[in-house]
């Protein structure tokens, strides 16, 4: 017999019992939901880094805010600033019309502006943390899942050696290298998972500054009818 036959991942696979082989499944549909949002939050990234780059040039491009609104309305809110203004628009319309005629609305227009305009931040910031939470989840239990596969396979092999009472090292090393696979699957289910959140989250926190800094620009231009000098910036 080949010495290296009955050896490798696939009789690894096949040696595996039901546990083994749902903690592989588990492990694979982790990493495929890790990489489905690491796709997915990449390609929302990269659009809504032009959509907000060519709404920002027009908007802060207008001559007057009715210039603005009406660009506002043309432009499909595809980013969070574009969001945020066409929100933040609505909301002065609505105050200057209608006035501060139930509880919410109490206050001067300044406070419904601002009122409006952090309810609107906050949606944003929680829609760009959807799905980080799986990549957290995936990022830290991940290698213990791979773990335990270890674990539960090194338990198989001991049995089986044991039964058989060959306990040579050509039969221990096999069945044993087999079982860390998982660890190392574990491993690279974990690694992109972390990485993906570590860059998504710092993403996340620049939008926020640069969010930030765009609604008082926007509460300046809305409250006074100028923008900033710096506004747009």
């Amino acid at each position: 017999m080949d010495a290296t036959q009955g050896y490798g991942f696939a009789a690894f696979l096949a040696q595996s019992d039901a546990v083994g082989k749902s903690t592989l499944a588990l492990l694979l549909a982790m990493s495929l939901a890790t990489w489905y949002l690491v796709l997915g939050k990449a390609t929302q990234v990269v659009l809504e880094r032009r959509s907000a780059r060519r709404f920002l040039e027009a908007f802060w491009g207008a001559p007057d805010l009715a210039a603005a609104a009406a660009r506002l309305e043309a432009h499909t809110s595809a980013d969070p600033f574009s969001a945020v203004a066409a929100h933040a628009i609505r909301a002065f319309r609505h105050h200057a019309a209608h006035g501060a005629r139930r509880l919410d609305e109490a206050g001067s227009a300044h406070e419904f502006l601002t009122r409006a305009i952090r309810s609107e931040m906050s949606v944003q910031a929680l829609r760009a943390e959807s799905g980080l939470i799986v990549l957290a989840s995936v990022g830290s239990t991940a290698p213990f899942v791979g773990l335990f596969g270890t674990v539960w396979g090194v338990y198989n092999a001991l049995v089986s050696i044991g039964m058989t009472g060959q306990g040579t090292l050509d039969k221990v090393a096999g069945p044993v290298g087999e079982a860390l696979i998982m660890t190392a699957l574990g491993l690279a289910v974990a690694i992109p998972a972390v990485l993906a959140y570590n860059g998504f989250g710092r993403r996340n926190r620049l939008v926020v500054a640069e969010l930030d800094a765009f609604a008082h620009d926007l509460f300046a231009l809305l409250t006074t009818g100028a923008a900033l000098r710096n506004g747009g910036r």
